[in-house]
């Protein structure tokens, strides 16, 4: 018995090992934001946390200074069935060997790049609990808005007999220059920008149940894909 249970310990290491070996571990990933809720930490304090559901990274292609000027890993995410793969993008993922019918792709900037490291998934061990990081996502769109809900301008009176409430004001000068600056707050459409949240805290990272905690709110509306990467003022 003491035989076989060092046999078999051994092999589960072993495994451990080489799933270990067959990941890469990279700077930034992407996840889906599943939503937020709230947590009691060991104390008993009530945290804020965003879910991240964490969906399978891959590397699809490796970009090298000799071929591209640059040294990065291109990095594909988001599968969908077969039929809504191009066939452009098929080859590429045929090329990497990767099974998955893959649909995005970004760039993570790397300093040495590994011929090894295509087709491979990235790995979370980069993230335990407690890992300051930076999310960045696109912020929910609000369609047209005025300028005090847009710049937060003040507005104007409500009473005595003013006409000037929630209007922009004046937005020129006198014949020089006789036109409207460019970059003038003035209405407009509002939201569906790129925004980064800086030093947030990763509060939990269970990878078996697919799921990634968040110590407070980062940007982006529920089911959006977001770019979670090590903080770079920490």
């Amino acid at each position: 018995m003491t035989e076989e249970t060092k046999s078999v310990e051994e092999t589960e290491a072993k495994n451990s090992n080489e799933s270990t070996a067959a990941a890469v571990e990279l700077s930034s990933f992407y996840g889906i934001k599943a939503g937020m809720t709230r947590i009691f930490d060991e104390e008993g304090n009530h945290v804020p946390v965003t879910v991240i559901k964490l969906e399978p990274n891959f590397i699809t292609q490796i970009k090298t200074k000799e071929n591209d000027g640059y040294e990065a890993y291109q990095v594909g995410y988001q599968a969908k069935r077969e039929k809504l793969v191009n066939k452009p993008t098929k080859g590429r993922l045929a090329k990497a060997n990767i099974k998955a019918g893959l649909t995005k792709f970004s760039e993570i900037r790397v300093e040495g790049v590994s011929d090894d490291a295509l087709g491979k998934e990235v790995s979370l061990n980069m993230f335990p609990a407690t890992t300051m990081i930076d999310v960045t996502g696109k912020s929910k769109g609000k369609g047209f808005q005025g300028v005090i809900k847009r710049y937060n301008f003040a507005g104007g009176p409500k009473t005595h007999g003013s006409k000037f409430h929630r209007t922009t004001g004046s937005i020129g000068n006198r014949a020089t220059p006789g036109r409207v600056w460019k970059n003038k707050k003035m209405p407009g459409h509002m939201g569906c920008e790129i925004k980064t949240t800086q030093n947030l805290q990763v509060v939990e990272v269970n990878a078996d149940k697919g799921y990634m905690l968040i110590r407070g709110s980062v940007p982006g509306s529920k089911n959006s894909w977001v770019k979670i990467s090590k903080a770079v003022k920490k």
